[in-house]
């Protein structure tokens, strides 16, 4: 089942090849705007099969020497203590997760931005954490007029008044925490600034999606869309690209209308724009690495209608909206897709049917449906992972696993010391269990070799999950989706 559909190392290769190219082309200087996730791309990889998480980062250390990393922030998303949705930190913690990561990589970490540089009593309060452990901090300021007033922007008293941040290498890779840090005038207002002292300067985007040189219905790129329907972000043909080669390319559509504006401030900087479309300014060789079209599509298909789950259950949870949830039905209507088509969905409804509780099912990878039921020793998450492993190792369903010795004294603690008034183990609980068997149980043993075979199942669960169950199946590397069906009625769901 798990096949693959994208050369990895291809990739790795020829973005890298491309990135120089773009470097050569501006006399050595380059600010590159890098969007999406640098590392722990998991949307690329679910979609692109053969794509690994990492591969943004693998790509950049080829390029280690010549690269510098700056990160940008915007003050106000500090001051307001703005969380990523996926990582669940703040974005000034994400910068430093970020710092530590890049370094452990062996990048080298310039400096931070901070945008909209307001004095804000958390913005400074950071600022003296970061600059406590010796890394720069520039500040960038509301600009009025931005971004329609080019004359007033490109001038001392736009980007003039934002500090010149210190660069020493080739290429500077300008990356965010999230969305609407200001990478992209972060970018600008820096070339203003060399341009000034004469210094040769470009810039180029990275965005892996949507993928120019595929079609705009393609699944790859409606995936994109699926992704970030909570932005109302929508792919398009890129009608400037389009007018200058007559050649139909995709672009989403805040390039393309904020294109003249990047035309007109290119213009004032540099005498005149590089660049005769929104396309032009990217780097993006994703399509030339896939191999396997047809194993591509299916895959984007999958995420499309896991990503309708999923915003099914953050509007139940009140943290979506309808508008998301409309807008992937329309996204699946345009694919003919249905949430039948992913295969642990129906096992799980119909499961949950017959046993009239709770019940979680398991595509493996090669294709076999694995259920478990809730049971008053195991939730269905553990029942069901417990019985994907022994499936996994040939061992039979009837097979006890755990000793009841070492389940009863895990029961006593969650019940008697820690509060709890729900017996039944989650997955984390039963894994340690299984782990504690597996030294003296060789059943116990062959099932925890095989725990590292359930990255890329499919799950789907008849309700909605605790947070516990969730990050163990996302530890495991499944793709879970759940109803949108709370297991009890309470007001409250804790986990």
């Amino acid at each position: 089942m798990n096949h693959i559909g994208f050369d990895n190392e291809k990739y790795l290769r020829t973005q890298s090849e491309k990135i120089r190219e773009r470097i050569a082309r501006f006399g050595g200087k380059l600010y590159l705007e890098f969007g999406g996730k640098l590392f722990d791309d998991f949307h690329a990889s679910r979609v692109l099969p053969g794509f690994a998480p990492d591969s943004k980062i693998r790509m950049l250390l080829q390029l280690k020497e010549q690269a510098e990393m700056v990160i940008v922030i915007n003050s106000s998303d500090i001051e307001k203590n703005k969380v990523r949705g996926d990582s669940g930190i703040t974005y000034d913690l994400e910068v430093f997760r970020l710092i530590d990561a890049f370094v452990g990589f062996g990048l080298y970490v310039g400096s931070v931005v901070l945008t909209r540089f307001q004095s804000q009593p958390s913005a400074v309060a950071f600022e003296k954490k970061l600059t406590d452990r010796g890394i720069k901090v520039y500040h960038h300021y509301d600009i009025p007029g931005y971004p329609n007033d080019i004359s007033g922007i490109v001038s001392d008293n736009g980007y003039g008044k934002n500090d010149y941040i210190e660069t020493t290498k080739e290429l500077v890779v300008v990356t965010a925490p999230g969305p609407g840090s200001g990478k992209m005038a972060v970018c600008l207002s820096n070339i203003y600034h060399d341009y000034k002292r004469g210094i040769r300067a470009g810039y180029a985007k990275f965005e892996t999606f949507p993928v120019w040189n595929l079609p705009l219905d393609h699944p790859v790129n409606i995936a994109y869309e699926a992704a970030t329907a909570d932005l109302n972000d929508m792919n398009m043909i890129d009608p400037f690209h389009l007018k200058a080669y007559g050649e139909t390319t995709v672009n989403y559509n805040r390039d393309v209308e904020i294109y003249p504006v990047l035309r007109a401030m290119f213009d004032h900087i540099m005498g005149k724009c590089p660049y005769l479309s929104p396309t032009d300014m990217g780097v993006n060789m994703i399509k030339s690495c896939i191999i396997d079209d047809a194993v591509v599509r299916r895959a984007a298909e999958s995420e499309i209608i896991r990503r309708y789950f999923n915003a099914l259950c953050n509007r139940r949870r009140d943290m979506g909206s309808d508008v998301e949830v409309q807008k992937l039905e329309l996204l699946m209507q345009q694919l003919n897709l249905k949430p039948l088509d992913r295969a642990c969905v129906e096992p799980a409804r119909r499961r949950a049917q017959e046993t009239g509780a709770p019940t979680v099912a398991i595509e493996l990878n090669d294709g076999t449906i694995v259920t478990g039921k809730t049971t008053p020793l195991l939730g269905a998450s553990a029942a069901c992972l417990l019985n994907a492993v022994k499936t996994l190792a040939g061992v039979s369903k009837e097979t006890k696993l755990i000793s009841p010795e070492i389940l009863a004294p895990v029961q006593a603690l969650k019940l008697h010391h820690l509060g709890n008034h729900n017996p039944r183990l989650h997955t984390n609980e039963v894994l340690i269990a299984l782990s504690i068997c597996a030294t003296s149980d060789e059943n116990a043993a062959r099932c925890m070799e095989k725990l590292s075979e359930l990255r890329g199942c499919e799950v789907h669960s008849s309700v909605l999950l605790a947070a516990v169950d969730e990050n163990v199946f996302r530890r495991l590397g499944c793709n879970l989706t759940c109803e949108p069906i709370y297991q009890t009625k309470k007001l409250f769901h804790g986990n």
